[in-house]
């Protein structure tokens, strides 16, 4: 059976969900081989190996850490050298935040391959891993696929259930010689961002989010209460970004993030087309908005038409009462 080389994100040997998913993806379509890279990659191996890895290829070095995109390509290209010479390679997936596909661009033009960016779901097919994508501000669904050299393949996070298939895990040392391009771009400073403790917007699975009708600042406040809740990442319109209610780090929409996931509580948000394109794939859509001709409402799953100063916290009293 072909290998499908799976790029891991992690944190010091924390392995983020959205690689969990694709291990998940990749084993429809092959045997996942997984890439872990900088500090802390062998601690990855056990996560992987629960979640379907039959090998786990890792290298450490300080590049990774002091310089930009580039030695996590050198290091990927390594790895499809090196599974290609040993036998068959389906596909190579990667996250698709903005790292990974810049990575995987990068490396797509170094192999002479196609791409694929923002796949929502992967299957096999007779000539090679067919990627559904949903395009045009999610208005059509596409399945594509890769008809010049190894596919490379970014996929959003919650495109997939994460699925425990204990595998094997073997732990080998990948082989990196960096280019000179790798150390070009220097990384001069890091400031951590102040923890909220709520999830990371673009991989939680319940997303609630505020818009104009919120109408200030310090009434985001309801939308945090909900979110806290429920457990969820707070989103924002670009109405109330752009007002300097919300930080732009939160702006679901077109110029802001990408969100997918299984639940998505709308307030106070029309549904203009700049916000639909960020957020109309999440699996299910719930809107409160007192403008019963809201475009928002066209697309949703459940719509509550009232003011969302008495519905939010309601919602939230209730959630909290089931809760117990």
């Amino acid at each position: 059976m072909a290998e499908v080389l799976v790029y891991v994100d992690h944190v010091d040997g924390a392995v983020r969900k959205p690689t969990l998913e694709l291990l998940t993806l990749a084993r429809r379509v092959g045997e996942p081989v997984a890439v872990a890279l900088g500090n802390g990659a062998g601690d990855t191996a056990a996560t992987l190996a629960e979640h379907g890895a039959v090998k786990v290829l890792t290298h450490e070095a300080s590049e990774y850490a002091d310089y930009l995109v580039v030695p996590k390509v050198d290091a990927l290209q390594a790895a499809v050298e090196s599974v290609s010479a040993a036998g068959s390679l389906a596909a190579v997936l990667v996250p698709s935040s903005a790292e990974g596909k810049e990575i995987a661009a990068r490396l797509a033009l170094r192999i002479g391959s196609g791409i694929i960016t923002d796949a929502v779901d992967l299957e096999a097919g007779d000539e090679g891993p067919v990627a559904t994508q949903s395009v045009f501000a999610a208005s059509y669904t596409t399945k594509s696929r890769i008809s010049k050299g190894t596919p490379v393949i970014t996929v959003k996070p919650n495109s997939a259930a994460v699925e425990a298939a204990p595998a094997a895990g073997a732990v080998e040392a990948l082989t990196v010689s960096f280019s000179d391009k790798a150390t070009g771009t220097k990384v001069t400073g890091r400031t951590p961002r102040e923890s909220t403790g709520r999830p990371e917007l673009t991989e939680a699975a319940i997303v609630v989010s505020g818009g104009r009708g919120v109408n200030g600042a310090e009434n985001f406040a309801i939308i945090e209460a909900l979110a806290d809740s429920l457990g969820a990442a707070v989103g924002a319109s670009r109405a109330a970004v752009d007002a300097g209610w919300y930080p732009h780090t939160n702006q679901v929409g077109q110029t802001g993030k990408s969100v997918s996931p299984q639940l998505y509580i709308a307030s106070g948000i029309s549904g203009a087309i700049q916000h639909r394109a960020g957020m109309q794939t999440s699996k299910t859509i719930v809107a409160i908005n007192k403008d019963a001709e809201a475009p928002i409402f066209e697309l949703v799953d459940y719509g509550v038409v009232g003011d969302l100063f008495d519905v939010v916290p309601a919602l939230t009293e209730e959630v909290k009462a089931r809760k117990g």
